[in-house]
């Protein structure tokens, strides 16, 4: 799983594509610095060697990078956010201990979630070194988590892991604020084969996103693989976009002005001012609804139903500083 996705935190601004760099690369680290992406994912976990030695290293040219450099130098910390290794592995509890004593990481991206109880066990690692440090410098900024979905069990699980809360609260043991889709890790799981139709996975994919709205989460699309077909990669955005789903990951750079393009209202796309301001005018001569002709299109009808999904547009398109016409 790598990622791009569009929106990692509504409440503080629009995110539209986060890029991967592995902490196995000092230059890619560096690199990280001057990257435009609206999220730098520092990895631990698929692309650095699983040997103990080469994850202790990557765990300790992360934290040496970060603490080199002043704060104002480094990507903000709601830009910044740390993919740790699996709770079944060797290395997670490692990943946590060093990650926590990182004040600019906010958000931890978590693979191989199948249950509840997984992100309870992660809770309770971060609850468990927060005694121990007495930590309160993350007071006013909990942990968030973002949970990959990548099994059958997680599918079957989908509403238990999405409604999860700590037991310690947000504050001290995290808060869940994305599911992710990671496809490939699924089918492998599923035996579900890719086809460049994917069908096969829009029952899952579906689901992902609507069971994410239903408990105010991000939903994250999967990664386009074919990341030179750019053609492909707008309509499989197009149609996570159509599904529900609030952003996507990416796997390469030349993927990023696509999915940001898709995801994010363009200036054309928001007619949704109009429609508000025509709805004013309606509800101030007692009507319910009204006819707004398309541009270069049929009359169509809007009422109350139209009229939230036009404010969830002006919404997505002010966190992303797009103009809003008058």
């Amino acid at each position: 799983m790598v990622g791009h996705w569009h929106s990692l935190f509504l409440h503080s601004a629009i995110k539209s594509y986060p890029i991967t760099v592995p902490c196995s690369s000092d230059r890619m680290l560096q690199k990280s610095l001057t990257n435009s992406s609206d999220v730098i994912i520092y990895d631990l976990e698929d692309s650095v060697p699983p040997s103990a030695a080469d994850k202790d290293g990557a765990r300790n040219r992360l934290t040496g990078f970060l603490s080199s450099y002043a704060e104002s130098e480094l990507p903000h910390p709601s830009r910044s956010a740390v993919r740790l290794n699996a709770i079944n592995t060797p290395h997670f509890r490692k990943d946590v201990a060093q990650a926590f004593r990182l004040p600019h990481i906010r958000t931890f991206v978590l693979p191989k979630i199948h249950s509840p109880q997984d992100l309870h066990h992660v809770s309770r690692e971060l609850y468990t070194h927060s005694q121990l440090q007495n930590d309160t410098s993350r007071n006013d900024a909990p942990i968030e988590f973002v949970a990959s979905i990548e099994s059958a069990r997680a599918m079957y699980n989908l509403g238990a892991i999405a409604s999860w809360q700590s037991e310690y609260g947000p504050q001290i043991g995290g808060k869940l604020s994305a599911l992710l889709f990671a496809a490939e890790d699924y089918c492998a799981d599923t035996s579900v084969i890719r086809t460049p139709s994917r069908r096969e996975l829009l029952y899952t994919r579906s689901q992902i996103a609507i069971t994410a709205r239903a408990f105010g989460l991000q939903a994250i699309d999967m990664v386009c693989v074919n990341y030179k077909d750019l053609d492909y990669l707008r309509e499989e955005c197009q149609d996570g976009r159509e599904l529900g789903f609030t952003g996507k990951q990416a796997i390469h750079p030349t993927q990023v002005d696509i999915i940001q393009n898709t995801f994010v209202p363009t200036a054309k796309g928001i007619r949704a001012a109009k429609i508000l301001e025509q709805m004013e005018k309606a509800h101030a001569s007692q009507r319910g609804a009204i006819g707004l002709a398309t541009e270069g299109g049929p009359t169509e009808m809007i009422d109350a139903p139209m009229i939230k999904q036009a404010e969830n547009i002006i919404r997505i398109a002010k966190a992303a500083g797009l103009p809003i016409p008058s």
